[in-house]
């Protein structure tokens, strides 16, 4: 439904994580996958992550959601913006699909914004990759250079930035994409009454990863390894140059052990930062009622945002999935592959993947869980 009007090799090689660029009718007839209505009837969910920019004289206003009436907030200079419009909302989700030729890892959300005319958020940076995807109406960027910014009005905890000087201005029409890498200041301004798509695309801290490592050697009691030194300083005060990198070492070396690695960035990388939609049913399934629904026809699907991932080169056989360990260790690697890559499954692909008793069992328990679910559509 829709096909991404982009030479994918080329912008990997001369774009991606390096420079910003204007990609004009990226999507060709463009449709909006979702109404302002629906995206205001979302905003009103307590646990939809939702806010309101209300652009005033030299500065930006932020309400946090939910909102239940917009009367208040007049016919200009305003903006509602909705996180993980994917989770809630599954017709969204083919434009996402458009978007995974880069990892399902790297992938945070699909942000959809409804915008009046002078409606923005300021100029800012984000620390994540991101495309702009222009919907119904107008909307002018600015995008400045990876340069330190100054903070606006020299408040070092503002979101916001000085205004900047554009290597990129452009007025992105319906089907346009923008794309920003971290760190390039940039700004947008309304004219026209818009519907706008941000797909974001976000890599671990050194913080995160710092706190995974500690928390998984904690929880399994691990890292009891400490230093040892073959020679001491002459001098008593003094931390050598020797015992600083002996000491930093130790981090290093659980670096470069993929048994505790790969545990830490499989729970990290498949976590989600937005609430999922978990659809529980009524009554748990067993192996009987699976076989029925896929012999009349019945296809299954992950909720939206849910992240299944499997680690090349694992030590074990297993995925990764919303921050848990499945391990399957009788399950082909092809399997795994398949379990991963693939968002739906059809009937007949189904009852396949069934044949094997390990992955039976983990889609009755995903589907009793709520982060899989039967559906007549087929994938």
């Amino acid at each position: 439904m829709y096909t991404l009007n982009l030479d994918i090799a080329q912008f990997l090689k001369e774009h991606w994580q390096q420079k910003p660029v204007v990609i004009k009718g990226a999507f060709p007839d463009f449709e909006d996958p979702i109404s302002a209505d629906e995206l205001a009837g979302l905003a009103c969910e307590e646990e939809i992550t939702s806010r309101i920019v209300v652009t005033q004289k030299d500065n930006w206003e932020v309400i946090q959601g939910p909102f239940e009436d917009y009367d208040s907030y007049g016919e200009t200079h305003w903006q509602l913006l909705v996180q993980a419009v994917n989770h809630w909302y599954p017709d969204s989700q083919p434009l996402v699909e458009a978007f995974r030729f880069l990892p399902d890892w790297r992938f945070d959300d699909l942000m959809v914004s409804f915008a009046t005319p002078s409606g923005g958020v300021g100029p800012h940076v984000d620390n994540y990759d991101v495309f702009i995807i222009q919907g119904e109406g107008e909307r002018r960027w600015t995008v400045g250079a990876n340069t330190p910014q100054q903070r606006r009005g020299g408040n070092p905890n503002s979101p916001l930035v000085e205004d900047f000087e554009p290597i990129i201005d452009v007025v992105l029409e319906k089907g346009d994409v923008l794309y920003i890498p971290p760190g390039y200041p940039h700004c947008g301004e309304t004219l026209t009454l818009a519907l706008s798509y941000s797909i974001g695309y976000r890599a671990p801290s050194q913080q995160e990863l710092a706190s995974e490592v500690a928390d998984y050697l904690l929880d399994n009691n691990l890292g009891q390894q400490r230093f040892t030194s073959a020679s001491e300083p002459a001098n008593p005060g003094v931390i050598s140059q020797d015992h600083q990198l002996g000491i930093m070492s130790l981090l290093s070396q659980l670096a470069q052990d993929p048994t505790s690695y790969q545990v830490v960035l499989g729970k990290l990388l498949s976590q989600n930062r937005f609430e999922l939609d978990i659809c529980e049913g009524e009554e748990a399934y067993n192996a009987d009622d699976l076989q029925d629904a896929f012999e009349q026809g019945a296809g299954v699907n992950r909720i939206g945002g849910l992240k299944v991932l499997r680690l090349e080169n694992d030590t074990q056989s297993r995925l990764f999935i919303n921050g848990e360990i499945y391990e399957l260790p009788n399950t082909p690697e092809a399997v795994l592959i398949q379990l991963s890559d693939h968002v739906s499954f059809d009937s007949d692909s189904a009852m396949a993947l069934c044949e094997h008793a390990e992955v039976q069992a983990l889609l009755l328990q995903l589907i009793n869980q709520g982060l899989y679910y039967l559906s007549d559509d087929q994938a």
